[in-house]
């Protein structure tokens, strides 16, 4: 088995890189096909990976923006083919990359689909949220119904669907009439030691900084609230939310952008219990947290239905509203949550399952 690994784009880390890293783990020879790569903003270990980009890295401005591009993203894989000598092409895709096609004539396309392309399916959900430049968005509206064609055709050529979670494995049912297995996102487990799990007072989100993660939502409910929230990352919507911190009069609201590991560790053992206030096709931070028994107070919506079970391993709150999250860290704080089966939870979700199942699809084992 010569296994091609796909990736859409290296120009940000996110949950999706966090899976291209155990996928090459489990394919340490395996070369990694993808549009651009921004080396500078990848981990240095990746340089000696065998990275393979397109044309479309000498693009003005791509690495930084590659949204108003995304039609290029979609003409590069329709036409790239992967060499010849590689029988299985393992995708791992949130865009355009499902369309990869090998030379072998009998090369299998395994997809592991971390939402179908949200610029094709939901493209004015996705305009808002990226801030597509006004001058650009009638012309990326237009070419949208060619876009959803084209992907429709790909995903028929996939041989395999794996699907995150259970609201992507609807989304790709829905939108490309494909059934799909089910196999969670990897997620690193700290080691153990319930002795260093400490309540340090305050609660904790680590994200990017980005408007569509709602952490504003947690800025004025704990600023109600007046408890203590620490917000660890960084993002272009860092300024508004440090304006929308110093309007809480009263609050313990602090934004201590991105930190190291070590520090991200020790936020997490000492932390009351974690905030995921947004909408995530899986959401791996909040797994991380439960992974040092740590309670997750979450948005029923997306992954963390896969994720959080009421009253086990969190508590889930119905509305995107300051006054819904409010209620809910209330709620959290009146149940009596124990550490240990909150990391029995998060267990579910460690690399080693991951490899495991995604290695019994790739050898046509699952059932």
């Amino acid at each position: 088995m010569h296994v091609a690994l796909v990736h859409d784009w290296l120009n940000q880390l996110g949950g999706a890189e966090d899976v291209l890293s155990v996928l090459k783990e489990m394919f340490p020879s395996a070369p990694v096909f993808t549009s651009i790569y921004d080396r500078a903003r990848m981990p240095a270990e990746w340089q000696r990976w065998d990275i393979r980009s397109t044309w479309l890295d000498r693009l003005p401005g791509i690495h930084r923006h590659h949204q108003p591009y995304m039609p290029l993203f979609a003409w590069v894989w329709a036409h790239y083919r992967i060499p010849a000598k590689h029988d299985l092409i393992l995708s791992n895709k949130s865009a355009f990359c499902i369309g990869a096609r090998g030379q072998h004539p009998q090369a299998r396309h395994v997809c592991y689909c971390l939402t179908p392309t949200r610029f094709t399916f939901e493209f004015s959900v996705y305009a808002r949220r990226e801030r597509i430049p006004r001058i650009a968005f009638p012309i990326l509206f237009a070419l949208n119904a060619y876009l959803t064609r084209w992907e429709q055709r790909a995903a028929a050529r996939v041989h395999t669907f794996v699907a995150i979670s259970r609201a992507v494995q609807a989304r790709i049912q829905r939108w490309y009439r494909r059934d799909s297995v089910l196999i969670h996102p990897p997620v690193p487990m700290p080691p153990w030691d319930a002795a260093q799990i400490e309540d340090g007072g305050y609660y904790l989100i680590v994200s990017r900084l980005l408007p569509y993660k709602r952490i504003d939502l947690a800025i004025e409910a704990f600023g109600r609230l007046r408890r203590p929230l620490l917000i660890a990352g960084d993002g272009r919507d860092r300024a508004r939310l440090e304006r929308l911190a110093a309007q809480q009069q009263g609050s313990s609201v602090r934004l201590l952008g991105r930190v190291s590991e070590q520090a991200l560790h020790d936020l997490l053992r000492r932390c009351r219990a974690f905030v995921f206030p947004g909408a995530e096709d899986f959401g791996i931070a909040p797994v991380r947290a439960m992974a040092y028994g740590k309670p997750v107070i979450a948005f029923a919506e997306g992954g963390a239905l896969d994720t959080v079970t009421e009253g086990v391993s969190g508590t889930l709150f119905p509305h995107q509203t300051p006054e819904a999250l409010a209620d809910a860290v209330l709620r959290c704080d009146r149940v009596g949550f124990e550490p240990a089966e909150i990391r029995r939870h998060a267990e579910q979700f460690s690399p080693e399952r991951f490899k495991r199942q995604l290695m019994a699809v790739l050898l046509g084992e699952h059932r």
